[in-house]
């Protein structure tokens, strides 16, 4: 195997590298892999303990690919599908996320998927996983759990779970409900890549010619979503939508391939969208759009932020690089790498980065050099690679086919940036959980959930009462909930610095009157940021009768960056001023 794995790394490289340097090259591989083989004979043989030959070599190769860039992994058999669901969307299961309960200290559901086993079975959010058939899941981490929930297409189990009764105190305590037992079947599940789609409602998504705008959200590129998108965007203009926002917002991208489709959509055929370019031939490749085009002329707006990555990266970038479509949101992520699954023996797989992608203008977007990393910072000191971004004064210019100015490195940079609203610590505590393992919000929302069988048809028309939210207030109050608040442990900061320096003592009054200001107050802020809290409430209680449809739905009304795209929807002038130099 060794012999193997060498001549086939010396083949690939011999066609790539000058002879001499070719040479040298080789020589370095075949020696070091026999210092590889021979330190590891030698530490099996004489180590106090039996070495495990998969956990030994399998930690070796993950260290080896850590020092290259994140992307590149090694997936032995037991994770290979991982990597297969990671690039098809699929997987056998029951379909619903899971997660750790602090206060239970158990595993429970979290959130059911629309039309699969969990949902249709009639499991909720907040049920406590006790067993799976005839083993126990109450000591088990979330990936053990997960595993065990997952198997073959068809295969049936017995899931027992605790339904939690309403108004208890979790946090340190045995949980008292009902227990309930389910027979589910796995089926294969395909997580959506389009939650939600339609006409935009609102006076104000209507333009004064009384042209309609629709909304596409993607969350991913798996396999056939483009297939999905096109579909989505010729029903929405049978409906009479003129203009687009597409959302590719929390969008880590996928496949490659989909992405030059779904450009397909609003571009004529035989247009370039992305250029591979690696170090060996078989890494290099131009994907120009290959099907023809819904629609060239629609206005098109779409929504990127800092989590945009990948495949929609080429999606935004080639969409803005052809004057096709304006983007708004944030700066996005920065992936300007492609990689390329393998197959290994053994069952074993690996994904390698094997090039670089440049779209239209001839620009790569890639934020972070690995290799000058590596370069400067040494092969030994792997865990410090991940964070030398390209500065923005280093970056290069680039022209769209219009001539408009665009840029390199740093991902693409948003025609119109508009910031989304911050999320307050205290709404972030809460979400996770507080400081001493306080799920407060959790456990209301399972409350309420109890307690009220529907709340209607139109996500959109759900609010809670003063009434509700003054008992959430009141419950979280008398949970204990605390949190991390950032302004204190930033005076605490600047204490140590001032007394480090000796200005403390003749401060102190100064420092004692903030000190009292920035004192932890959870009812105070549960009061000053009452319309964020209530917004996370509304939403995530909605998601949990009308799933992620309906989560995102109801979530528009409030959505700054979304506004900004119907504004420039309704205003042409304004929207084709953008596209130009």
């Amino acid at each position: 195997m060794k012999k193997i794995l060498i001549a086939w790394l010396l083949a690939m490289l011999s066609t790539t590298l000058p002879a001499q340097d070719a040479k040298n090259h080789n020589l370095e591989v075949g020696k070091n892999l026999d210092i590889f083989n021979t330190v590891y004979r030698n530490l099996d043989l004489f180590y106090v303990d039996t070495l495990n030959p998969e956990h030994t070599i399998t930690a070796a190769i993950n260290g080896m690919v850590r020092s290259l860039d994140p992307y590149t992994e090694y997936y032995p058999e037991s994770e290979t599908k991982n990597l297969k669901q990671m690039i098809t969307g699929k997987y056998a299961g029951i379909g619903a996320i899971i997660k750790y309960h602090s206060g239970w200290k158990r595993i429970v559901i979290d959130e059911p998927y629309e039309g699969m086993p969990a949902a249709e079975a009639g499991l909720k959010k907040g049920d406590i996983i006790l067993s799976i058939d005839d083993s126990l899941m109450t000591d088990k981490t979330v990936s053990y759990v997960s595993s065990h929930l997952r198997g073959d297409a068809g295969t049936s189990f017995v899931l027992k779970v605790l339904r939690p009764d309403p108004g208890q105190q979790t946090k340190g305590r045995k949980a008292k409900g009902k227990e309930m037992k389910f027979k589910i079947t796995r089926r294969n599940i395909k997580l959506p890549e389009l939650p939600y789609y339609g006409i935009l409602e609102g006076s104000d998504a209507t333009a004064a010619n009384g042209t309609k705008i629709g909304y596409i959200n993607l969350n991913q590129f798996t396999e056939g979503c483009s297939r999905d998108v096109r579909r989505a965007l010729i029903e929405l203009k049978q409906k009479g939508a003129a203009s687009l926002v597409f959302d590719l917002r929390g969008n880590g991208g996928g496949s490659e391939m989909e992405a030059v489709d779904i450009v397909s959509l609003w571009v004529p055929k035989e247009q370039k969208v992305v250029e591979n370019r690696g170090k060996v031939y078989q890494a290099n490749r131009t994907y120009k759009t290959r099907l023809e085009p819904i629609d060239t002329l629609m206005p098109v707006v779409v929504l990127v932020n800092g989590e945009t990555a990948s495949a929609s990266e080429i999606t935004a970038g080639a969409l803005q690089d052809l004057d096709r479509a304006v983007i708004v949101g944030t700066r996005t992520y920065g992936k300007g790498l492609v990689q390329v699954p393998l197959d290994m023996p053994y069952n074993t797989n690996v994904k390698i980065t094997t090039s670089k992608y440049y779209i239209p203008s001839g620009r790569c977007i890639q934020a972070i050099n690995y290799k000058k990393r590596r370069e400067e910072s040494g092969e030994r000191r792997a865990g410090s690679l991940y964070g030398d971004r390209v500065p923005d004064s280093l970056t290069q210019v680039f022209h769209t086919r219009a001539g408009r100015e665009v840029r390199d490195g740093g991902g693409i940079k948003p025609d119109v940036e508009v910031k989304a609203d911050s999320l307050p610590n205290i709404a972030y505590y809460l979400s996770v959980g507080g400081l001493d393992s306080t799920e407060v919000m959790f456990d209301y929302i399972v409350d309420y959930i109890a307690t009220h069988p529907t709340i209607g048809d139109d996500p959109t028309q759900f609010h809670l009462t003063e009434q509700d939210y003054q008992a959430f207030r009141q419950r979280v109050i008398d949970s204990g909930f605390t949190y991390d608040p950032v302004s204190r442990k930033q005076f605490d900061e600047l204490v140590k610095t001032a007394k480090m320096e000796g200005y403390y003592d003749d401060a102190r009054e100064a420092f004692d009157a903030l000190s009292e200001k920035l004192r932890h107050n959870v009812a105070n802020d549960l009061d000053k940021h009452r319309e964020t809290i209530v917004q996370m409430l509304e939403l995530d209680i909605i998601s949990a009768y009308h799933y992620q449809s309906g989560f995102l739905r109801a979530g528009l009304s409030t959505d700054r960056q979304l506004r900004k795209a119907i504004e420039l929807l309704n205003n042409p002038e304004e929207y084709q001023k953008l596209l130009k130099p």
